[in-house]
């Protein structure tokens, strides 16, 4: 039983501040502190790699100091908007209705909704009532990889079915007004809000990339190198700077093994769609790449459009060569990190 990807499709709140326009919210927001903190926090976001970002909520509302319970209100009634907006928009791209989907995937991290945001669609647009969900709330990153997993192990198991995994974030929702931190400064620096659908099939006559394999790995004794503190002031991002130093060490374990048992080599990848963390971890996997001949450029133009997405960012650099095009009989590499620590793969084929 093959699957294939059908369609992908992203969505973009209304809110957009280039890094430069953000810099004089910086500056109030730092006034009080030591004048030589304050410039190295400016150029921190300067050369971030992120050029511009949007958000759910205007610059002047995340740097308001408002209630966990108000920024959330704001998450739970903008994420629903935009969620309904990228999975209408994959399914006009694959010419389907909404109840063509047989199996819903929503993942997100960055706020608390319960009923998750897939109820919510399934009551506004009217889909099946049978319809199997599965919302996805604690693997960060990575969750865009793991719900396509999810949806890929459903699909091979049910011919003739259709899944939607939808990947909705506003780690803007997450900063924490009171907190100077480097943790909180750098994540800041780097992330954006964002919500990417795509839809996965297991009809034999439906085209698009197939996916041939795909593996989770996980590493050991790294619970604490990323993820989120629950706070009274809401969620309080961790992330350790030996990130990309972790991922450059296990990387030959991560990637050529997952190769090798498909029968192939890095040269025979053309297409490396990688999630991009931030800038060092786009530097470190683009040197580990460069060395094999490879490049990561889909993934630095999506950091620098905007910004690392959480789980979303991944679906945004494969819409990328979905649009471009890919030669038929071409593989490509899905690859995320996560909190636990953890890194999740998937192979293609066109």
């Amino acid at each position: 039983m093959s699957v294939n990807i059908t369609s992908v499709a992203t969505q973009l709140p209304s809110y957009t501040r280039t890094t430069e326009e953000i810099i004089p919210f910086l500056k109030v927001w730092l006034s009080g502190q030591e004048e030589r903190f304050q410039r190295k926090v400016i150029k921190l976001f300067e050369n971030a790699g992120v050029d511009k970002r949007y958000s759910i909520m205007d610059a002047k509302e995340v740097f308001n100091k408002t209630s966990f319970e108000d920024k959330n209100e704001i998450y739970k009634r903008e994420t629903i908007k935009l969620a309904e907006g990228a999975l209408l928009k994959a399914l006009k791209k694959a010419k389907f209705i909404p109840t063509d989907i047989d199996y819903i995937i929503t993942v997100s991290c960055t706020g608390i909704m319960i009923p998750s945001v897939d109820a919510y669609l399934i009551n506004k647009l009217e889909m099946k009532q049978d319809i199997v969900r599965l919302p996805v709330t604690e693997m960060g990153c990575v969750a865009g990889v793991s719900g396509m997993i999810y949806a890929n192990n459903f699909l091979k198991a049910n011919p003739n079915k259709r899944a939607a995994v939808i990947a909705v974030e506003s780690p803007t929702s997450t900063f924490q007004l009171d907190d100077y931190s480097m943790v909180n400064i750098v994540s800041a620096a780097i992330f954006g809000d964002g919500c990417a659908c795509t839809i996965l099939s297991s009809y034999e006559d439906e085209t698009g990339p197939k996916i041939l394999d795909e593996a989770m790995y996980h590493f050991y004794n790294a619970e604490h190198m990323m993820g989120f503190e629950l706070k009274n002031t809401g969620l309080q991002m961790v992330l350790d700077k030996e990130v990309p130093e972790k991922i450059a060490e296990h990387f030959p374990q991560i990637v050529h093994p997952f190769l090798e048992r498909n029968d192939l080599k890095i040269e025979d990848v053309n297409n490396l769609i990688f999630h991009p963390g931030g800038k060092k971890i786009v530097q470190t996997v683009e040197e580990l790449f460069g060395s094999l001949g490879k490049n990561i450029d889909n993934t630095k133009a999506v950091l620098k459009d905007y910004g690392n997405m959480s789980s979303a960012t991944v679906l945004y650099v494969l819409e990328r060569f979905m649009e471009q095009g890919v030669a038929q009989g071409e593989y490509g590499l899905m690859l995320s990190f996560g909190p636990g620590f953890t890194a999740q793969r998937i192979l293609l084929k066109w």
